[in-house]
Parts: structure tokens; C-alpha cells; sequence
């Protein structure tokens, strides 16, 4: 236990230092220290009863609050709900029956409602509780600064046209990345989010039967991996919506074990093993491998930058009374 307080202690020191300069605009690490001095209490309490439960929504919960970043902006579109005037994020092809947590913000915004009423933004509480789960499933702590405002409207179009797919080629990934003031390093330490959690076979089937229309599966999958998956995945539309661990050795834990998997060609997604066939992301790649404390930093480093993406502050946006609709 001292040693995990000594490393989360070291990375949050190291992320301060390096990167100080983004406490931007109206953004403030205590922004609500006098107005909600609760709020890290009902969250952290908010998202540990969910983990208890069900430690899968650590994954769920991480994915949520990048989709809501990457999809114009860190603004809570993707937690609203459709209305008469537009078509939001949920239903978009990225999100459609796989995000999943609506309930679990709901639920924390509902308390932080009755202690502190019309106050916390419901993209502050994502941006706060995407950091628990991290911290929960063994990962590192990084400082969230606070005083982002909920957007008035979500685009199931936006989120269609900006999210990565993991059907795109690496070049592709990294210029959205690009476009959202993010670089190849932040393609590479984000998509270590992928130590925890769970794809739809539909999202990597092609790999095992028909690799790039050629007929096969993909000849650099692990043939171990290749026939354990072709068993949960068969061949058929049924298995579209079963799942798969992307990181089978330590699918509930975060750490650089994800890596280690891409380094010996069994990483899940094809735009997960993409990163070994770059020179320069595949060299970060075989960094993380060996070095866990290196992965840890950095991917605080990066959360940082993802949550100050197109935020809205001072009198831009609202703050909602109820995360699914705007007042």
C-alpha cells in the first residue's frame, strides 16, 4: 500500500510540474472547493458502489468520458439524451448499444443535485469519475481541473464523422487525434486505455476470417490467440454482440500489460496492433512494455490534455439540472 501511495504521490508531482501551464482559461483545481466541497466524496463514493458491482464499468465509464472529449469537445453531449431539435451521441454508430454508465452520472448527479443544487457541470463529474476508475483499477491519479460547462446540444453526426474507429488505418486515427490538438504520442498512451475492458467481436471479426477481403484471418495474430477467438467469434452474425477481453491477460487491472500483448502480436483491435507497424509508435509501444511507471505518467499526462479539449467556461453552456437534457 505504501508503495502504490509513493507512485501515485510521484506521478501526480511529475504531472503537475510538466504540465502546469494548461490551468487555462476559468479552470481551477478547486474551482468548487467552496461552493461543493462534497463533490470529491459523492463522486469517489458514486463510482465505487458501481465498481463493487461490477468492475467492467471502469472500462465503460474511461470510454464515455473519451467519446465525450473527442466528439466537439469535452461538453457532456454525450450523456443527453435526443430531443424534437436534434439527434444526439447515444444513438450514433460508435455508441449504439455499447456505451454504457448514463445511469452511474445520473445517479452521482442526482446526489451532488441534493447537496449542492445547480452547481456541478455534468462533464466535470465524468472528467472526475473517468479519473476514479483508473485509480480503482490500479492505475495512476492525476490532477482534474474543474469548471468545464454542459453543452445545449449533441450530434449523432459529429460523433459518426470525429470518433476513431477501430476499422481506420493508423494514419487516419492520428489525424482526429491531430484535429483535436492531440498528437501521435496521446494516440499511442490513450489507447492504453485498452488494458481493461471489452470489445464486440463485430468490432474485430474481420481479423479472424477475412483479413483485408483476402479470405484469411490476419497472419500476424497470434495463432493462439486466432484460435481462442475464432471459438467466442464464430463466423456467423450471432456472435456480432459477444465479447472478448482486449487485454486478456489482465482484463479488470490496469496496467502495461497491453503492451506486452501488441509487442507479441496479440493485440485485439486492428488499430490496436497498427501501433507495432509504425516505427515511431511502435518504439513508444516497446517503451510502455518495459517500463510501467514511464505508461503511468504519461497516460496522466495525456488524460490531462483530453479532458481541456473544446471545453466551454464562464457563461458559455449551462449547467444542467439533469445530465440527459438540457434545462
Amino acid at each position: 500500500m505504501g508503495r502504490n501511495m509513493f507512485h501515485y504521490l510521484t506521478v501526480f508531482f511529475c504531472v503537475i510540474s510538466i504540465l502546469a501551464p494548461l490551468s487555462v482559461g476559468q479552470l481551477d483545481y478547486s474551482f468548487y472547493e467552496r461552493s461543493c466541497p462534497s463533490l470529491p466524496r459523492i463522486v469517489r463514493w458514486g463510482v465505487w458502489s458501481a465498481y463493487r458491482n461490477d468492475s467492467r464499468i471502469a472500462a465503460a465509464l474511461l470510454r464515455l468520458h473519451f467519446h465525450d472529449c473527442f466528439v466537439d469537445g469535452c461538453d457532456g453531449s454525450v450523456l443527453l439524451d435526443d430531443t424534437n431539435d436534434f439527434k444526439g451521441e447515444k444513438n450514433a454508430l460508435p455508441n449504439r448499444n455499447s456505451a454504457r454508465g448514463y445511469e452511474i452520472i445520473d445517479s452521482i448527479k442526482a446526489d451532488l443535485e441534493r447537496a449542492c443544487p445547480s452547481t456541478v457541470s455534468c462533464v466535470d463529474i465524468l472528467t472526475l469519475a473517468a479519473r476514479e476508475v483508473v485509480v480503482m483499477s490500479g492505475g495512476p491519479y492525476w490532477p482534474v481541473l474543474l469548471g468545464r460547462r454542459d453543452g445545449l446540444t449533441a450530434s449523432d453526426k459529429a460523433a459518426n464523422e470525429q470518433l476513431p474507429s477501430p476499422f481506420e488505418p493508423l494514419d487516419k486515427i492520428a489525424a482526429k487525434f491531430t484535429a483535436k490538438g492531440l498528437d501521435l504520442k496521446d494516440v499511442v498512451v490513450l489507447s492504453g486505455a485498452h488494458t481493461i475492458g471489452y470489445a464486440q467481436c463485430f468490432a474485430f471479426k474481420r481479423r479472424l476470417f477475412n483479413f483485408q477481403n483476402s479470405g484469411k484471418p490476419d497472419p500476424n495474430l497470434d495463432s493462439s490467440m486466432l484460435s481462442n477467438l475464432q471459438s467466442t467469434c464464430p463466423n456467423t452474425d450471432g456472435s456480432n454482440s459477444k465479447i472478448a477481453p482486449l487485454d486478456f491477460q489482465s482484463v479488470t487491472r490496469f496496467d502495461n500489460s497491453y503492451y506486452r500483448n501488441l509487442v507479441n502480436n496479440s493485440g485485439l483491435l486492428e488499430s490496436d496492433q497498427a501501433l507495432m507497424s509504425n516505427s515511431q509508435t511502435a518504439d513508444m509501444v516497446k517503451s510502455y512494455s518495459s517500463y510501467p511507471y514511464l505508461f503511468y505518467q504519461d497516460f496522466a499526462a495525456s488524460m490531462m490534455k483530453l479532458g481541456n479539449v473544446g471545453i466551454l467556461t464562464g457563461q458559455s453552456g449551462q449547467i444542467r439540472k439533469i445530465c440527459g437534457s438540457v434545462n
